[in-house]
């Protein structure tokens, strides 16, 4: 994704020693994490089933809540229907992304961290710290697809970021101008995700892909609630954490309303990782056929 290396190396940079202390706080809501997932994806493969009538190669890939890229691989490589596939997760990540912050908004009263987070000015980063940031980000990319961990161009230079970063290599973050640009050519990007599919065809497609979209921010609302009960972390950042959203697109929304973004980015990774990995496995493990 364009622009998501920058990001990685802005995620990368919230990763202090502290963060890495505070971890073990947070073991409750990585295993409720298992349990969304799996609650989402049952509830999902049902639904495109009996509701769309999707084969059940289709509707097993269409629910489970994994990145979207990896999904429509994976789902084609088993015979599904990657348009529908693709289009369905990009639709899910568009309704999450569209609805989340404007709640956030009118409801909670939540603002841009533009007025109360610091502005990296350009000259404000030194040329050494720039070429660690610039380091991070490309070998980080390149590294993170090379070895097929999903979500690699963010993945890849938020890990080696935050590795440099709590070495004491540096201590900079990747300038606001570019943070900015950044943030303009990712939602490009997931507009272009919508190219090729003429309204007529895709119009159904979306109403489904929309509908569990929905249904996944209701069990994350629910499940969110009862977290933050149990747990005393803010209600905001569980929600943005287990919010149906990509990794790129939440942890956007979690540095724009200034919540933990080192919390929401490790849950999201977390998610990925467990669903790329455990998807084709309970696949196999369930027999199902196209």
């Amino acid at each position: 994704m364009r622009g998501g290396a920058a990001l990685g190396v802005m995620l990368g940079a919230s990763f202090t020693p502290s963060v890495i202390a505070r971890m073990g706080q947070w073991s409750v809501t990585l295993i409720a994490l298992i349990l969304w997932a799996a609650l989402n994806g049952a509830l999902g493969f049902v639904y495109f089933r009996r509701r769309a009538g999707y084969d059940p190669v289709t509707s097993y890939f269409a629910a489970s809540p994994g990145g979207l890229n990896e999904m429509t691989m994976v789902g084609g490589h088993f015979g599904g229907d990657e348009r529908r596939i693709s289009l369905i997760h990009a639709t899910r990540v568009f309704v999450t992304v569209f609805t989340i912050p404007i709640w956030y908004r009118i409801q909670q009263g939540f603002t841009s961290s533009a007025s109360a987070s610091p502005n990296v000015g350009l000259a404000d980063v030194a040329l050494a710290d720039y070429a660690v940031l610039a380091t991070c980000a490309i070998i980080g990319a390149i590294g993170a697809q090379r070895i097929g961990l999903p979500a690699a161009a963010v993945l890849g230079p938020m890990l080696l970021s935050a590795l440099v970063h709590l070495l004491g290599v540096t201590d900079s973050t990747p300038p606001t101008l570019i943070i900015s640009a950044a943030q303009v050519a990712i939602g490009a990007a997931l507009g272009c995700r919508f190219v090729g599919f003429p309204l007529r065809q895709a119009g159904a497609t979306m109403v489904h892909g929309a509908f569990v979209g929905v249904l996944m921010i209701a069990v994350t609302v629910v499940t969110s609630v009862g977290l933050a009960a149990l747990t005393n972390l803010p209600l905001a950042a569980i929600v943005l954490a287990f919010a149906p959203g990509g990794l790129a697109e939440m942890s956007l929304v979690a540095l724009a309303l200034a919540v933990d973004a080192a919390f929401v980015a490790s849950h999201h990774i977390v998610r990925l990782i467990l669903v790329v990995t455990c998807a084709p496995l309970v696949f196999r493990w369930l027999g199902l056929r196209r």
